[in-house]
């Protein structure tokens, strides 16, 4: 528009001379309000966008930015989408699927920032704890959409973690680089702690899959792994078929582990026998069979206060945990000759018996 002289140049109200009018006059936010249409059809030469393009393309799966962005720059995008759209050139309504706000991170009880002298030098970071500590610590601290607390102990914590794992696969090295990996054969061959090692693992693989794909919790995903790998330095092989469940369990947890800490999974992939990089390996399946608990804990309430716990089978039917839950003898004995209202049961959690 300043280059438009008809309209730039003007005559000053006040005076009447000559004057200039000020272009700058819009929030940098209006700027970048639709460069995610432009993105769709960059050699777009007639329309500012290929309609085609962006019906083929849009509308975003995901937006991540901060709290700021949310009422500045969404806002403004999905003002500028709409009369993109009311004047003929795409169809979309919104511009975004998906929104998160991520948090800010904290150190001393104040947003860190220079101003404040409270910044913390990620060069120094990674030159004493390497780049997978400090993202591990990140994405474990807090769930991406909440404050990230500044720990030292916390990024201590995850270094000794990753140390905990290389250290194990290395001392286990001729164990873990068998040819033939980590090929399973009939799981009823395995031994109890073996199926529980493998049930883990299955279990681990869908926490960290759907933690990162439909939560966006990488915290819980990162756990999750914690679980799993506590699981595997406490397991001692008593055969061939249970150091295939190790390797089958180990091979996994480095994939999984791969997107929060992929320098040491990666060296780890090569130390355990693995010839390409696992940027190559697909990610892993699980198998929900495998997976399920064959025992649950019960949880048994009277009135809606904890009474007891009890282990029972996975898959019971409401009958069956009914019964369960009045057998328990301390059960038995906190009702007594009570009139019974009613059973509320809560299938796989617990059982709440009304007096």
């Amino acid at each position: 528009m300043s280059e438009i002289t008809g309209f730039a140049m003007t005559k000053c109200p006040q005076c009447n001379g000559d004057a200039k009018r000020e272009t700058d006059t819009m929030d940098t936010f209006v700027d970048s309000s639709w460069y995610f249409l432009r993105y769709c059809s960059p050699k777009a030469d007639d329309n500012p966008v290929d309609p085609d393009a962006v019906d083929y393309w849009m509308p975003v799966d995901q937006y991540i930015g901060g709290i700021e962005h949310a009422v500045l720059h969404l806002l403004y995008s999905r003002f500028f989408t709409k009369v993109i759209r009311d004047i003929g050139l795409i169809k979309i309504n919104e511009p975004f699927s998906r929104l998160l706000t991520q948090g800010m991170v904290i150190k001393d009880g104040a947003k860190m920032s220079k101003s404040k002298g409270n910044v913390v030098d990620p060069d120094f970071l990674v030159d004493k704890y390497g780049t997978d500590t400090v993202r591990i610590f990140c994405m474990f601290a807090a769930p991406p959409e909440r404050d990230l607390e500044w720990s030292d102990q916390g990024v201590e914590g995850a270094y000794r973690f990753l140390n905990r794992i290389w250290t194990y696969i290395y001392i286990n090295h001729d164990l873990l680089c068998i040819k033939g990996h980590d090929r399973l054969k009939d799981l009823p061959q395995l031994s109890a702690p073996a199926s529980r090692l493998l049930r883990k693992t299955h279990q681990t693989i869908k926490k960290v899959t759907n933690s990162i794909e439909r939560d966006y919790h990488f915290n819980t995903a990162i756990a999750s792994l914690m679980e799993l790998f506590n699981d595997v330095s406490a397991f001692k092989p008593t055969g061939d078929d249970d150091a295939a469940a190790l390797r089958f369990s180990i091979r996994n947890m480095i994939v999984l582990i791969s997107p929060f800490a992929p320098h040491i999974a990666e060296e780890l992939w090569r130390e355990t026998g693995r010839g390409e990089s696992i940027l190559n390996e697909k990610w892993p399946d699980w198998d929900e069979n495998i997976a399920k608990e064959e025992e649950i804990e019960l949880v048994i309430q009277i009135n809606g206060k904890l009474r007891g716990k009890v282990m029972i089978p996975a898959g019971l039917e409401d009958e069956a945990i009914k019964e369960k839950a009045f057998s328990e003898p301390k059960i038995k004995e906190h009702i007594k000759d009570k009139p019974l209202k009613k059973v509320i049961v809560v299938k796989g959690r617990l059982v709440n018996i009304v007096v």
